[in-house]
C-alpha cells in the first residue's frame, strides 16, 4: 500500500479535496482533526500545553483554541513550542493509523508536511494550490477571522509556490478548474501504479 501525503496552505481547500478522495473510497487521515482530538483527550499533551501556556489554554476541560491562537500566531517562538508538543504525537498517531489501512493507497492530510520534515514518510505527496487572495477570503468566510490574522498564519507556512514545487502532484483549487477531474486523474494513476 502506498502512503500518500496531502498538503497545502491554509484556505487552499485540502479538506474539500480530501472529501473527494474519501468519496472514491480512499482512507483519509486528517492531521488537523487528529491534533484537535489529541489536544483534548491525550493527558500528556494536555499537561504539556497547560504547563507551556498557562491555565487559560483550557476552559472547562476543553482546549481554548481562540486563546492559544492569539498567543502562538503572533510569536514564532510560542508557535514552535506548541508544534514541538503537538506534532510528534500527531505524527505517531498518523503513522499508527496508516499502518492499519489496506487498499492501493491511503492519504494523510497535513498542512505542515514539509515544515515538520515529514516528507520522507510518504511515497507520493499531493499539493492543493489556490491563489492567496482566494485563500484569505475562504478562511475569513469560514472562520470569521480577520484578513490580517489569516496572513499572519500564512507567513508561518512555506511559500505556496515553493511547497507546490516539492509535491509529486498539484491540484489547482482556484474556483476556475474543476477539482473532481484532477482528483480522478491522480486516483487512477495511483491505483494503476499499485496494481502494475
Amino acid at each position: 500500500m502506498r502512503k500518500v501525503g496531502l498538503t497545502g496552505g491554509i484556505g487552499s481547500g485540502k479538506s474539500t479535496v480530501a472529501q473527494v478522495f474519501q468519496t472514491l473510497g480512499v482512507p483519509v487521515y486528517s492531521s488537523d482533526l487528529a491534533s484537535r482530538r489529541l489536544m483534548n483527550e491525550d493527558p500528556a499533551m494536555i499537561a504539556a500545553i497547560t504547563t507551556a501556556f498557562g491555565s487559560g489554554a483550557y476552559v472547562d476541560g476543553r482546549l481554548n483554541r481562540a486563546f492559544l491562537a492569539s498567543v502562538v500566531f503572533k510569536d514564532p517562538a510560542q508557535l514552535a513550542l506548541l508544534n514541538a508538543i503537538v506534532h510528534p504525537a500527531t505524527i505517531r498517531d498518523g503513522e499508527a493509523w496508516i499502518a492499519a489501512q489496506t487498499g492501493p493507497y491511503a492519504i494523510r492530510e497535513s498542512s505542515l508536511i514539509f515544515e515538520a520534515g515529514m516528507q520522507a514518510q510518504f511515497d507520493v505527496i499531493i499539493g492543493v494550490s489556490a491563489p492567496a487572495a482566494l485563500r484569505i477570503r475562504r478562511v475569513t468566510e469560514r472562520d470569521g477571522s480577520k484578513p490580517e490574522a489569516v496572513q499572519e498564519r500564512m507567513r508561518n507556512q512555506i511559500q505556496e509556490d515553493i511547497k507546490m514545487r516539492l509535491c509529486d502532484f498539484v491540484i489547482l483549487n482556484d474556483d476556475q478548474h474543476p477539482v473532481l477531474p484532477q482528483v480522478l486523474d491522480i486516483h487512477h494513476r495511483l491505483t494503476a501504479h499499485s496494481t502494475a
